[in-house]
């Protein structure tokens, strides 16, 4: 699948902003199913690219003087494969990494509870175990948004009974460790039907040789998302993976002045043919 993304974030501030800094997760990571084709960054000021601590190309965006908003945008092409979903073998990271918990994605007495529900489904069977997992999610936490915040823990929100694919996926990260099975948050773009979405978040889950069960997939990191109850697929475009929402949203920063600040954004995914502008 070939989609043109087009990603727009814009802090407004009701004062002058006198410094901040942005860490920006905004480039896409190749891998074996998706080709990153042309891609760019427009930004208000130079940015210095690294690679995080999980390998997501990151850019810092350093920006002093007054000024009253700060606009980003991402804007490029990807080729995404057409394959089946398919765990992925590759390891850029020892696996046990993604065991342990995170501020965002700590379980309490509540989710232990729920998580062992599954526990002997997912010794047997662990893809199975998972897609059982992800409906049950689905069904006790409709998606619902102004009920949580990207500050709210997976307990929480799984408490609370509604959220959005944030709160999926940290919840659905969360149950997975409790299994013992590596999990991490993923954050990313898909391509829907509605022209203007948000950008979107999902799991993947490190299966074991064998874990595919009566699937017969192989071993590896599988991505499934809750939010929309189903695997990821070509419709999927990852940015950045971490142990919870914090490791690898698109965009975190502090400031100095500003006042009040609001955000809104706005993405763009678009199939289409190589030679669209």
């Amino acid at each position: 699948m070939h989609l043109h993304i087009s990603h727009e974030t814009v802090y407004d501030y009701d004062a002058p902003l006198a410094r901040s800094t942005q860490y920006l997760r905004l480039t896409p990571r190749p891998s074996r199913r998706m080709t990153v084709l042309h891609w760019r960054l427009e930004l208000p000021a130079p940015a210095s690219a690294c690679q995080d601590a999980f390998g997501n190309t990151m850019h810092v965006l350093s920006l002093d003087g007054r000024r009253r908003d700060i606009v980003l945008r991402a804007i490029g092409e990807v080729d995404t494969g057409d394959a089946p979903p398919a765990p992925d073998p590759e390891d850029e990271l020892p696996a046990p990494l993604f065991l342990r918990d995170s501020a965002l994605t700590r379980a309490d007495d509540r989710l232990r509870h729920f998580a062992a529900g599954f526990s002997a489904a997912a010794k047997a069977d662990p893809h199975s175990a998972l897609l059982t997992l992800m409906a049950a999610i689905g069904e006790r936490m409709p998606y619902l948004k102004g009920y949580t915040d990207a500050a709210t823990p997976a307990a929480e929100a799984f408490l609370t009974g509604r959220g959005v694919c944030q709160d999926h996926a940290q919840v659905f990260v969360c149950c997975a460790r409790l299994l013992g099975l590596p999990a991490r948050y993923v954050s990313g773009y898909l391509a829907t039907d509605v022209e203007h979405v948000a950008s979107h978040a999902w799991a993947e889950v490190r299966l074991p040789e064998g874990g595919g069960g009566a699937h017969g997939m192989a071993g590896g990191w599988l991505g499934y998302d809750i939010s929309n109850q189903c695997l990821a697929d070509g419709r999927h475009v990852k940015l950045a993976i971490g142990a919870d929402y914090l490791d690898a949203c698109p965009v975190r920063g502090v400031r100095t002045g500003g006042g009040l600040e609001t955000m809104r954004a706005e993405v763009l995914v678009k199939p289409g043919t190589g030679d669209q502008q």
